[in-house]
């Protein structure tokens, strides 16, 4: 700390910060970055205005953000609008034809537009996009068919985003895209993030969730694995530390680092700028998953 009484202890704080995440800046100027956007971050508004901040911020020090997001929650208001009873099966929305619709319009137009917009607002260049702009990915129907119109992930074509990352536009996609006879399907957002990644050979995955990462006891929030390898991911699924909402997550951590992307990271998106304090601090503050045994953050 300066003895000069004109700087505050909160200036030389920003200044250590800033000094911080001067190697991390460095390091991953010119690399992409997909993240999952979701839950909390989504419905508060302090912590959308924090992710778009953050995004922007990423994207103005030569980061390649590329954002995937869901809308949960908006559907079921639109399907309550519209007296369309969601319904569930198996963790997954059962999507009918009547309620594909509605998916479409949420997702794809009204969720899309005010993440882009909200981008926008605080100095970024955002594109909107869902998967079937460009082909970018191509559905197919999800198990037997028993969800209906869900879908999964057959193939990932990412040339469309390269203009506009190369032009320093944030991607901002929605997880909805035509099989192979134009049906438009539900696809989780996880899932789009996670191979989009693959496809993107992204240095980094990065999901936004409602929760402080992996834990190994669900019922203490200090137990936070900080970082483990792909196959201590793996381990921690069969030994049913991982289990619930945690395991799609994780298995879609696993499935990205399986084709090459760098790391994934488990961030709780209820923390402020937590994609700031994922990607350009020590520490971090979710969970990261990375190849290697050899573990180091970031």
């Amino acid at each position: 700390m300066s003895s000069d009484p004109s700087i505050s202890r909160t200036d030389a704080l920003r200044v250590s910060v800033l000094s911080e995440a001067l190697p991390y800046i460095q390091r991953f100027a010119g690399r992409r970055i997909v993240v999952k956007y979701g839950g909390a971050a989504m419905v508060q508004a302090d912590l959308r205005e924090a992710v778009y901040r953050d995004l922007v911020l990423l994207a103005s020090v030569g980061v390649q953000p590329v954002v995937v997001h869901g809308g949960g929650p908006e559907i079921n208001e639109w399907l309550g609008r519209l007296n369309i009873a969601p319904e569930f099966r198996d963790g997954l929305r059962v999507t009918t034809p009547e309620t594909m619709e509605v998916v479409e319009m949420v997702l794809a137009g009204r969720v899309n537009k005010h993440i882009v917009n909200g981008l926008n607002s605080v100095g970024g260049r955002a594109v909107g996009l869902c998967g079937s702009d460009g082909s970018l990915v191509r559905a197919r129907p999800y198990g037997a068919g028993a969800h209906g119109l869900v879908g999964d992930v057959q193939a990932v074509d990412p040339a469309v985003l390269f203009p506009l990352l190369d032009a320093g536009y944030i991607p901002v996609i929605s997880s909805v895209a035509a099989a192979s006879d134009g049906q438009a399907h539900n696809i989780n957002a996880d899932t789009v993030a996670g191979e989009l990644a693959a496809a993107l050979q992204a240095e980094k995955l990065i999901l936004l969730t409602d929760t402080a990462g992996i834990l190994r006891d669900r019922s203490d929030a200090t137990s936070l694995i900080r970082q483990v390898s792909l196959a201590g991911a793996r381990r921690l699924i069969d030994a049913g530390v991982v289990n619930g909402g945690m395991t799609p997550k994780t298995e879609c951590c696993i499935r990205a680092l399986a084709q090459g992307v760098g790391a994934a990271h488990i961030v709780d998106g209820r923390v402020a700028h937590a994609l700031l304090l994922e990607v350009f601090t020590d520490a971090g503050i979710g969970t990261m998953v990375v190849a290697s045994d050899r573990l180091v953050h970031s």
